[in-house]
């Protein structure tokens, strides 16, 4: 033998066919038992007490975790390369098969004698020298039974004048265990946690091997030939091939090769070597470019919600949402529009805030009045004076109601705009409705009221059928307590092309003073109540009847629904002023 072996020697000298057992030689790598680890959980579970900074740090984790899933999904398959592995055992099996069928034809050549009364039988000691030579080269083992089922011949063991000699392979000298060994070392065991091995049948060798233990020689005994797979004790697998020796067509014994999977294992081992070095390159890359992406994710959002929290506590105004509208991504976009937002908010706390100024200053006056007229009316006696002061408190009283009920609509106002969506307005039957309304409750003295609509087709708006009806009613009883008696207030409706095709302009005119130049803002400002007396005025409402945030709610209720309203002042040829106009433009429906 060219390679080195030990000898174990048997002293009770009972032929080859008895071979010495060691537990130790049974023990090769191991492979192919049912995995017992739990897969590894990668999402954490958020629970109620997580701080906000850990939660919004899940984001993170959840970008890697699902690249890396999808990462793991096709590089867990290289454990279980069944198909791969099945064709190097087959391809085994072909190249056993070839040998076999060589090897026998050469016994059935060489190694066969005529014995008389028996015939053709096979010659063990030169049969046994011719396999040694044969399968030397091969790596493999093999053995050679009779028709009757003994062994005859095992290249394993070695006839000598002490005994028999087994010969195996001796494992290398002890060295330093490399990087690459040590991790195939691990991979190998990882590989013994691994299912599906112990499907096949465990190779078992008896003290007295027989043919009868070995399906493949019983079945070559009558075809022409068989194989087996099986697996080792400790690991590997045991490949088999049984050839019948025939000479002259006549079987007269059965070889069987068989060898380890070592070649298998190594290709194998070759195989899952090259896919781990692909995953860890590509897991390297996942994992950097899923903390980039995070980072590019998570972290600006991290910094969003921390402002947008500290907006929530109401820590001031020093707040500042972080300024993000360079990128032009959705992160962009969302920090643009919380900066927007975080404006409209104050802008709204604003209003508010001006808005309680406001009502506590406009309640305080008619307050003030009506206390002074209750104090001075228990002092006096005069009928008439009693009288008086009791009209003056009636005249606060209303006016507090009036007040105070204007103010309840100006609040829910802006709630109910953004509550209800605007829809589809016909701006005639709503004008037709308004000017019926005043018509009907106007006194005798009071200016006539104009309606001019344009003919055609239906004045389609999207409004609030409700609310534009009290804007057409804020301004229209505007008009009517500035016009002279017998005057007239005309209401006109006209299409013209506007920001969404068709729009519609509605305008209202009156004969009144018209506005100072100064107040044509003004007077859209809420609690503004400067009514200059006028001569020939009409002796509409009293002046208690106003709380100046009539046409405050109805700009409010235009420009909710995308409109816009505006004052101007009429003049004649010598540039007088005439009059007063109301423009109202509202979106086409």
């Amino acid at each position: 033998m060219k390679h080195d072996a030990r000898v174990r020697w048997r002293s009770n000298g009972e032929g080859v066919s008895a071979p010495e057992t060691d537990p130790a030689e049974e023990a090769r790598p191991a492979g192919g038992s049912h995995a017992t680890g739990k897969p590894l959980e990668w999402i954490a579970k958020r629970g109620k007490g997580i701080s906000r900074s850990f939660a919004s740090r899940s984001l993170t984790r959840r970008i890697l975790a699902i690249n890396l899933i999808v990462l793991l999904v096709p590089v867990g398959g290289f454990f279980f390369l069944d198909e791969y592995q099945a064709s190097l055992v087959d391809a085994e099996t072909e190249t056993l098969r070839v040998q076999g069928e060589a090897f026998a034809g050469a016994l059935g050549t060489s190694a066969v004698a005529n014995v008389s009364g028996q015939g053709q039988v096979i010659e063990p000691v030169e049969a046994g020298q011719i396999l040694r030579r044969l399968v030397e080269p091969t790596n493999s083992r093999a053995r050679l039974f009779s028709t009757s089922g003994n062994l005859i011949a095992d290249t394993q063991y070695l006839r000598s004048p002490r005994g028999v000699v087994r010969i195996e392979e001796l494992p290398p000298p002890d060295e330093v265990m490399s990087v690459t060994d040590w991790f195939e070392t691990r991979i190998d065991a990882v590989l013994n946690w691994l299912p599906g091995r112990y499907e096949l049948p465990l190779y078992r060798e008896a003290a007295l091997q027989k043919a009868s233990d070995y399906e493949e020689v019983i079945g070559a005994l009558t075809a022409d030939g068989a194989t087996a797979v099986r697996r080792h004790g400790a690991g590997g697998l045991v490949i088999s091939v049984a050839v019948p020796v025939q000479r002259y067509k006549q079987v007269i014994g059965v070889l069987m090769l068989s060898t380890g999977s070592v070649e298998v294992e190594k290709a194998m081992r070759a195989v899952r070597i090259d896919i781990l070095k692909v995953f860890a390159v590509a897991l390297f890359t996942t994992v950097a470019l899923s903390v980039y992406l995070a980072g590019t994710i998570a972290r600006p959002l991290h910094r969003l919600t921390a402002a947008a929290e500290r907006v929530r506590l109401g820590r001031g105004r020093e707040v500042e949402i972080p300024e993000f509208s360079g990128r032009h991504d959705e992160i962009g976009e969302l920090s643009r529009d919380m900066r927007a937002m975080t404006e409209a908010l104050w802008d709204r706390m604003d209003a508010i805030e001006r808005f309680a100024a406001d009502v506590a200053h406009e309640i305080k006056n008619p307050l003030t009045s009506l206390r002074s007229a209750v104090e001075t009316v228990a002092r006096i006696t005069d009928p008439e004076q009693q009288r008086r002061l009791m009209a003056i408190i009636l005249d606060d009283v209303q006016r507090l109601d009036r007040l105070i009920s204007d103010i309840s609509d100006a609040s829910r106002l802006d709630a109910e705009l953004s509550r209800d969506p605007p829809s589809p307005v016909d701006v005639t039957n709503v004008l037709q409705a308004v000017v019926e309304m005043q018509q009907l409750a106007a006194k005798p003295a009071a200016p006539q009221i104009v309606l001019d609509i344009e003919d055609g087709r239906p004045l389609i708006v999207q409004a609030f059928e409700g609310r534009l009806g009290q804007v057409f009613r804020n301004i229209i009883a505007n008009a009517t307590s500035f016009s002279p008696s017998g005057s007239r207030i005309v209401v006109r409706a006209r299409r013209q092309d506007g920001r969404r095709g068709h729009d519609v302009v509605v305008t209202i005119d009156d004969d009144g003073p018209g506005i100072p130049e100064a107040n044509l803002e003004s007077i859209f400002q809420r609690f503004y109540t400067d009514r200059p007396e006028t001569p020939g005025a009409s002796a509409g409402a009293p002046p208690a009847s106003h709380s100046g945030l009539g046409l405050s709610i109805s700009r409010q209720i235009v420009e909710a629904t995308g409109g816009r309203i505006r004052a101007e002042n009429r003049r004649d040829d010598a540039g007088e002023i005439v009059g007063a106009r109301f423009t109202v433009e509202l979106l086409g429906g």
